[in-house]
């Protein structure tokens, strides 16, 4: 059976609670056979092919600095339109982090195309210091938001996979009967 949902972790290890995606999806465990769960860590590029294989949706976990209290957690989509403007040649990649936003403009620049992409943030305390060479590990607050966050991810992922064959009946029963009907896609969640 094909892999449905691509849960990927991303963050750099060396710079503080950066590394809370790759924190996320080592403690993950028991999802189901339809999702693929990934470390990719820093790997932009792998990522952007991953992206590529055609997931129904992809499930990014990183750390993301909105403003809020260290060790809230977040459930974003990103607006599609946003990636126009993001400069996605081999040159904008960092050697040391990973964007996701980046990551998405590099999949269309390649001429590929994704579906769903929702990212499951966290506020970083600290994302260390790059001229010092950062620091490992997380701050306390984001420790104590990975148990949760991996509870969000459990849950997130058995709605998505339960809204996806009412999803796919409800569209079976509106298409007519027939060869030709260009309604045919798949309905996405």
């Amino acid at each position: 059976m094909k892999e449905r949902i691509l849960v990927a972790g991303i963050g750099n290890i060396f710079l503080g609670d950066d590394a809370f995606g790759v924190e996320v999806v080592r403690r993950l465990s028991g999802l189901p056979e339809l999702v693929r769960l990934a470390d990719f860590g820093i790997r932009g590029f792998d990522l952007a092919y991953a992206i590529m294989d055609g997931y129904e949706i992809t499930i990014l976990v990183d750390a993301t600095p909105r403003g809020g209290l260290p060790g809230t957690l977040y459930v974003l989509e990103p607006d599609a339109r946003e990636l126009e403007s993001i400069n996605a040649g081999p040159d904008s990649f960092e050697a040391h982090g990973l964007n996701p936003l980046k990551v998405l403009a590099l999949v269309r620049a390649m001429g590929g195309e994704f579906n769903r992409v929702l990212v499951v943030g966290c506020e970083p305390q600290s994302l260390g210091d790059d001229e010092e060479g950062g620091r490992m590990g997380l701050s306390a607050p984001v420790e104590a938001a990975i148990p949760e966050a991996v509870k969000m991810i459990e849950s997130l992922v058995a709605t998505l996979l339960a809204e996806r064959p009412a999803a796919a009946k409800q569209d079976r029963a509106r298409r007519p009967n027939t060869d030709h009907d260009t309604n045919s896609e798949v309905q996405r969640i």
